[in-house]
């Protein structure tokens, strides 16, 4: 577990991090969402001992990461997957690190196999692609069998193999009970891996829920309608009107409606004797939502396109 509480950081009259209070539990995977600025990878860095907090505490099963006995074993991180010496092979970074931290070195071709590069083992590491450089990175941070791992941007120039990898990998572990908290730009997959979300902005808390009750939060569900025939899409569009709901068009033959089920929708088709082609619901997608929080808290927005 990762406990933060009034965690602060200021570089000079810069404030990154401004109290952030938080509990990263074990047994499922947390996503840390913000704009660029928001402070996401300071307050990694505090978590990790790489920086140090100017108030509040960041602790590590209830203490802070310096006074850990075996860090490796405890905690695996991913945070700069290109942060080793490129003349090194795979197999020889991971030697250094696991004789440095009292680790069997048979470890090694244990998460060698396990992100898939026994076969670059003796490769050297300059040699490697941006997406063989994540997952040796992943390799490292797995190599102490940490309960606790933190990865920034753990999908980053990864092929979709590789982010299916990725989150199949993060979902096991945390399904061992482990504690994970991850980064990602890439909310697509975020949606699909993350149980619990903690979003930041201008080094501000702006959530800390579960996923399903994020995106209920945001823009109100909709239901998408396909009526072929387009005097029964008048008729069904002002039944529905009159009973409350808003509708517009969707394109094609399509409707979009809000503020009524897709049974209610259903229902109100049958009743008129309109047939359909489709019928479903379609909630706000996690972009949608992150975009919705986070507008006020962009540093570095970009104008409209020209």
């Amino acid at each position: 577990m990762i406990t933060l509480r009034g965690l602060t950081k200021r570089y000079g009259d810069t404030l990154a991090v401004d109290g952030l209070t938080l509990d990263i539990e074990a047994g499922r995977v947390t996503g840390f969402l913000g704009p660029n600025g928001a402070g996401k990878s300071t307050t990694m860095r505090m978590i990790l001992g790489l920086d140090h907090p100017t108030g509040g505490t960041a602790l590590i099963d209830g203490r802070p990461y310096a006074a850990l006995r075996h860090p490796v074993r405890e905690v695996g991180a991913l945070l700069d997957a290109k942060a080793l010496h490129p003349a090194r092979s795979a197999r020889g970074h991971l030697t250094a690190q696991a004789r440095s931290n009292g680790i069997a070195v048979s470890r090694v071709d244990e998460v060698l196999e396990l992100v898939g590069l026994m076969s670059v083992a003796r490769k050297r590491a300059g040699e490697f692609s941006l997406g063989m450089y994540q997952r040796l990175g992943v390799a490292g941070a797995l190599l102490g069998d940490p309960g606790v791992l933190v990865f920034d941007e753990p999908v980053n120039g990864l092929d979709p193999d590789g982010v299916r990898w990725v989150r199949e990998l993060v979902r096991s572990l945390a399904a061992e009970g482990r504690t994970l908290f991850l980064s990602s730009h890439l909310m697509s997959e975020m949606q699909l891996t993350a149980d619990q979300l903690v979003v930041v902005g201008r080094g501000k808390l702006l959530a800390d829920t579960a996923m399903p009750e994020f995106l209920a939060g945001s823009s109100p569900t909709a239901v998408r309608v396909g009526v072929p025939n387009a005097e029964d899409r008048r008729a069904l569009a002002g039944q529905l009107v009159r009973n409350g709901a808003e509708v517009e068009p969707g394109g094609g033959t399509e409707l979009v409606v809000r503020g009524r089920t897709a049974g209610e929708v259903g229902d109100a088709a049958h009743a008129l004797g309109v047939r359909l082609h489709e019928l479903r619901t379609v909630s706000a997608s996690l972009e949608q939502a992150y975009m919705e929080l986070t507008a006020e808290s962009v540093e570095y927005g970009a104008g409209a396109a020209a």
